[in-house]
């Protein structure tokens, strides 16, 4: 696979690996665990980074930690289907920071949003307010969740598979 112009040989792939399980690693480590010298680990790290590979570095905070908070995930079918109808839908979810995903999807509706609020008063309120917006929304169906079954990150398999 290549993006940005480099293509990903086995040791980057490796040192993808452990970055997505271990993002707090040291450099030094890092090195140590892909075989490398710091000095050229330390230019791969830059190169990932720098080509967009490594989007960024973040802590996954333990959901608890908010309070009570429930996650809803949210058909929604716009009324119109021209650019600047899906551009200005797409506007009011980026304004939303409740809408914490959103993804454009093909079928029966056009986007699948997934909304974490304090409970469902607190998306009936969001949700008024973004067929409010002039957003466009023809009609939505929401679908509470009742609790996570699984959450990981994308397989670091999946970038072999399209070398």
């Amino acid at each position: 696979m290549s993006r940005g112009g480099i293509k990903l040989d086995d040791r980057d792939i490796k040192m993808l690996a452990i970055l997505q399980a271990e993002g707090r690693i040291s450099k030094a480590a890092l090195a140590e665990r892909v075989n490398l010298s710091p000095t050229p680990c330390w230019e791969r790290l830059n190169r990932l980074e720098a080509s967009g590979i490594i989007e960024g570095y973040g802590a996954r905070i333990a959901e608890d930690v908010y309070g009570p908070m429930t996650h809803l995930f949210v058909m929604i079918e716009i009324e119109n289907h021209r650019a600047e109808d899906f551009a200005a839908f797409e506007a009011a979810v980026e304004a939303t920071p409740e809408i914490v995903e959103c993804w454009c999807i093909s079928g029966g509706f056009d986007y699948i949003c997934k909304f974490v609020t304090r409970d469902l008063a607190s998306y009936q309120r969001i949700i008024e307010r973004l067929l409010e917006t002039g957003a466009g929304v023809k009609r939505y169906f929401t679908y509470p969740a009742i609790s996570a079954r699984k959450r990981t990150e994308i397989p670091i398999e999946m970038i072999e598979e399209t070398r």
